[in-house]
């Protein structure tokens, strides 16, 4: 019957994800043997929109935030290889690009008040329950951003919404006539649940890396760098008085408490003792430096050796960056901080990515050949099951009634009913989102005459949704899109 009767209206809206900042606070994802910063380098050319890499940077790491969300923390760069997650994240910034296209074509503007009023509402920049600009200049440096990039992207994402506000869908009266009859359609069913436990897998390792040979070339080692490398000693010296007022008279408006004031000199002698020593460690760092270019290095500083990459890294990802743009002919790094440490480092060897090894692709591959022989297995048994099985006979259905499918937990049942009312044959079988199968047999069909339903927001749903993906489909045709790198 129609897929949009569906009980849970959110999965019915289509999803036009704006670049907002959702990676900020979580930190930037890399992905795979790709090196894109986040900084300009147009990618590819939507109409008059260009697209940059730290663009897609940025909808990648947000993409892969919420899969990591769903996966409780286990969703790694091999995951996000197997579900083509660049490849989403591109999608949604071409999507975005033809969206802004269409703005700029209807000459929607947007004003740096309306941008101040979205920016001091978002509360990972709140301290004490108000927006705070020192919070925002922090998180978005730790994030690799200025503020005219990000208060660029709130442009775009208010750019959108007034664009898409113009855009409304409106319900007619004979539509809404319409929905009411469907819905007092009710079925009475014979229905099976088929699950995995109806079949059996060959989890040897031989069935295993038989698979694994079809996709071995998915499963490659992270790039990863030989390096040597020191680690400052930090200093901790006493300062006059007057060394430390005129480092406060020279920074005193970095030195603010929660409402804004400057902290009196008494009150910040520690942080400013503490900022003296950074310092001085720091110009310490830069003469070693130097030395080590030189080979003149004193023997009272240990050097150690290191293999780092992205999934083995004793440093951070700024650091791992650095050290990736190194070249031979310039293999030294100057002093950089990690935490509150400063390190110096030489690159001794590059090696390359490379498919891995059967053994340590097993963990990985292992669930996903699991998942894929259930899938044929099960389709394989409903498909000969179908003429003849026996199951149990409902009472009459409607898509509220995910309760009185006894075999069936609440979500399936939820599942099982939207796809139900979607089939157009009286015998078939319907494969579940948690990968069930549900065998069915419709018995006999009545109209209720007390059924109550919101139809009006329903047949506003799924004309949105209708109009959303036909607004996607016409944009594609009307603005070009040049790729300009390969393996988008």
């Amino acid at each position: 019957m129609i897929t949009w009767m569906q009980k849970h209206k959110k999965y019915l809206i289509i999803t036009i994800w704006i670049s907002t900042i959702a990676f900020v606070g979580a930190g930037f994802v890399g992905w795979g043997q790709y090196n894109y910063s986040n900084k300009a380098g147009a990618i590819a050319e939507v109409g008059e929109i260009q697209l940059s890499r730290g663009d897609l940077q940025k909808s990648y790491s947000r993409l892969y935030g919420q899969y990591n969300q769903m996966f409780q923390g286990n969703f790694d760069e091999e995951k996000a290889k197997a579900f083509g997650l660049q490849q989403q994240a591109f999608t949604q910034l071409k999507e975005q690009a033809l969206l802004l296209n269409l703005a700029n074509n209807y000459d929607i503007s947007v004003t740096n008040k309306e941008i101040l009023a979205m920016l001091v509402k978002q509360e990972f920049f709140f301290e004490n329950g108000v927006f705070s600009k020192d919070i925002y200049k922090r998180v978005l440096s730790n994030n690799n951003l200025t503020m005219a990039e990000y208060e660029l992207d709130l442009k775009k994402q208010l750019l959108i919404s007034k664009m898409l506000e113009l855009l409304t869908v409106k319900v007619t009266k004979n539509e809404n006539n319409i929905l009411k009859t469907v819905m007092k359609i009710a079925d009475k069913i014979d229905y099976k649940l088929l699950t995995d436990k109806e079949i059996t897998i060959d989890t040897s390792d031989k069935a295993v890396k038989a698979f694994w040979e079809t996709k071995k070339n998915n499963y490659m080692t992270d790039i990863s760098y030989k390096i040597e490398y020191f680690k400052q000693d930090e200093i901790d010296t006493t300062y006059t008085d007057e060394k430390i007022l005129a480092y406060y008279n020279d920074n005193k408006t970095h030195f603010k408490d929660e409402t804004g004031k400057i902290i009196p000199l008494e009150k910040s002698k520690n942080e400013i003792v503490a900022k003296l020593n950074e310092k001085a460690t720091k110009n310490m760092a830069l003469r070693n430096y130097i030395a080590y270019k030189k080979g003149k290095l004193t023997t009272s500083i240990k050097l150690k050796n290191i293999e780092i990459s992205k999934t083995k890294n004793i440093f951070n990802n700024e650091l791992l960056e650095k050290v990736s743009k190194i070249v031979v002919t310039s293999p030294y790094l100057k002093p950089i901080k990690v935490d509150n440490s400063f390190y110096v480092i030489k690159l001794i060897t590059t090696i390359p990515s490379q498919v891995k090894k059967f053994e340590e692709a097993k963990e990985i591959v292992l669930p996903l050949y699991t998942a894929q022989i259930k899938k044929e297995k099960l389709l394989a048994l409903a498909e000969s099951s179908l003429e003849t099985f026996k199951g149990i006979t409902s009472d009459f259905l409607t898509l509220d009634d995910s309760d009185k499918l006894d075999s069936l937990t609440q979500n399936d049942s939820s599942d099982f009913l939207e796809k139900l009312f979607n089939m157009d044959k009286k015998s078939s079988f319907i494969v579940l989102n948690s990968g069930k199968i549900v065998l069915y047999r419709i018995v006999e069909q009545k109209l209720l005459t007390d059924v109550e339903y919101d139809e009006i927001s329903t047949i506003a749903e799924l004309k949105s949704k209708i109009f959303n993906d036909s607004l996607i489909k016409n944009l594609n045709n009307k603005y070009n899109t040049n790729i300009l790198v390969e393996g988008l």
